[in-house]
């Protein structure tokens, strides 16, 4: 199987699998988590392209398990975790990781953050090794083994 299809492949049981569980996933920790993971991963070659910013908050607006929040809540906290790592990139994934830490206390809801930034990095076919970089970072926050994900 390509590497492509792989990617797909592990983006659509991820995606399954958070649908599954998302009547459980209605906390603002996981809210708040969610969205900085997706401002990590957006934001995970220390660059913050508009084109992928949209892309990213489209994803956002779609995706089924995210529904279970307000999109302009949503997109607010998306936007000011990029801004934070616009700011400066170094300060603010440390900021950024203590958000998604939030999610830390509920095992469920950690693994299903992460789930989500595999989800967003693995969209568009491509979740090069920056973005799997701050999903494993992000895996650390949270106390999860990032060979559980594959990563």
């Amino acid at each position: 199987m390509a590497l492509w299809d792989r990617i797909k492949e592990s983006a659509t049981t991820m995606q399954t699998q958070l649908t599954a569980k998302k009547n459980d996933l209605k906390s603002g920790a996981f809210r708040d988590a969610s969205m900085a993971m997706c401002a990590l991963v957006a934001a995970a070659d220390g660059t913050i392209d508009p084109a992928e910013r949209s892309r990213v908050a489209q994803l956002i607006a779609s995706n089924e398990v995210l529904q279970n929040f307000p999109a302009d809540d949503l997109r607010r906290r998306f936007e000011e975790n990029l801004d934070k790592l616009a700011a400066d990139f170094d300060f603010g994934k440390v900021s950024v990781l203590q958000e998604v830490a939030k999610a830390k206390k509920k095992p469920a809801e950690a693994r299903a953050v992460v789930q989500i930034g595999i989800v967003i990095g693995g969209a568009d076919g491509d979740f090069d090794k920056t973005e799997q970089a701050v999903v494993r970072e992000a895996c650390f926050a949270l106390g999860l083994p990032p060979h559980e994900f594959d990563l």
